[in-house]
């Protein structure tokens, strides 16, 4: 029997109408909510300007591999944090930044990040420290669709802006 956890997934980035049918896919499969105990995902439930947040509660290992690696393969930047078990695993929170690999960060069981001696020690001066709890607060963009009315006007509003 798997050891189970809570879990919390916030992801943004833009997509195509038919990759985006294929993430909902994944969330749903993953068992993930827009709310705590709340119901199965659907597509409807994406709030167009929003970064799209996803809950769950009872999570094998904390895992939610599938979503991570659709999130990867298509540049979509995220935020994942899993509580942790007993003495099995500690709580981490994950951020995904759209490229490159994901970063690890100690967390407790409400998403705060914490920093042990041997980070301190390698970061090495209080600037590089509060570097590292920067690093972990990174904000999530707003989940788009290319079509969304609000992503061709604000495509607009850049456009003018630059002249």
């Amino acid at each position: 029997m798997a050891d189970r956890v809570s879990v919390s997934f916030t992801l943004g980035g833009t997509l195509s109408p038919d990759a985006w049918l294929e993430l909902a896919a994944v969330i749903a499969a993953e068992g993930l909510s827009i709310e705590w105990d709340g119901p199965s995902f659907e597509p409807s439930h994406r709030r167009p300007g929003d970064a799209l947040e996803l809950f769950a509660n009872e999570v094998a290992w904390g895992k939610v591999e599938p979503l991570e690696t659709f999130c990867q393969e298509h540049g979509l930047p995220y935020r994942f944090w899993a509580g942790g078990f007993f003495a099995e695993w500690s709580a981490e929170r994950i951020v995904y930044r759209g490229g490159g690999t994901p970063d690890s960060f100690i967390a407790d069981e409400s998403d705060r990040v914490l920093i042990d001696r041997h980070e301190i020690v390698r970061r090495g001066n209080i600037g590089a420290i509060l570097g590292y709890f920067d690093e972990a607060e990174f904000t999530v963009p707003p989940l788009a669709v290319a079509g969304d009315p609000d992503l061709a006007i604000r495509v607009g509003e850049q456009e003018a802006a630059h002249g």
